[in-house]
């Protein structure tokens, strides 16, 4: 059994979805510290040819809260219709636009008020219209009792609890995790890099990296799968 754990991104890009397809068990780390300039509350669409954040308001966000304590700012005037009046002008156009557009509507006029569970909800939602096989759990509920303990230990252990053999960790954690502390208890430590991808966008030059609601809006549900298949593991 192999597993990982990230924090909960708004509409995230495809290596998330790779990393998530390539794992049986997918935990979202939302008991760890908020990070302004990361992409939990917001991403990157195609607009007019340029790319463009949308971006989720929330209720004082700091770096001092977890991710599971920042609430959305709800009444903020406009949300959520503007980003999704951006998001529909962004891609009315585009082939799978009726497919995937009421996808990313019926997450924004939920009653989710809390960042995290929108977040969570948006890699669930995309997951099951991909039709990927992945057990979701929550850090903050299945493995509350491991919060506080040294981030690889935590990961080493959580792992161990689930019976799983491999942990998997997109490719820039080769900075942060240590391959000889993982095996010593027992737990292998895989790395995955994403290959070169490109898609027909609208026209002009490609631009990579974007939320995977770009992916879908451009890509059949089987053609994202042949994309979600493009990276090697790196052990």
């Amino acid at each position: 059994m192999s597993v990982a754990m990230m924090q909960p991104y708004l509409f995230p890009y495809l290596g998330y979805f790779q990393l998530l397809k390539a794992v049986d068990v997918f935990i979202f780390a939302d008991d760890v510290n908020f990070i302004k300039g990361g992409f939990i509350h917001r991403n990157k669409i195609l607009l007019q040819n340029e790319e463009y954040y949308i971006i989720v308001p929330c209720e004082k966000k700091s770096q001092n809260k977890l991710i599971n304590e920042v609430r959305l700012s709800t009444k903020t005037k406009g949300y959520p219709d503007s980003i999704l009046l951006t998001i529909k002008q962004a891609y009315a156009k585009a082939p799978f636009y009726t497919d995937v557009f009421p996808i990313i509507e019926s997450i924004f006029h939920s009653d989710i008020d809390s960042l995290y569970r929108l977040a969570a909800s948006s890699v669930e939602s995309v997951s099951r219209y991909l039709e990927l096989n992945v057990d979701f759990k929550y850090s903050s509920v299945s493995f509350n009792h491991t919060k506080g303990q040294e981030k690889s230990i935590r990961l080493i252990n959580i792992t161990k609890e689930l019976g799983g053999h491999t942990y998997l960790n997109p490719i820039g954690g080769t900075k942060i995790y240590n391959k000889e502390c993982f095996e010593n208890q027992g737990i292998k430590l895989e790395f995955l890099v994403s290959e070169a991808i490109t898609y027909p966008q609208f026209n002009g030059n490609f631009i990579p990296d974007l939320s995977i609601i770009d992916v879908m809006m451009f890509n059949s549900i089987e053609d994202v799968n042949k994309l979600l298949n493009k990276y090697r593991l790196i052990i």
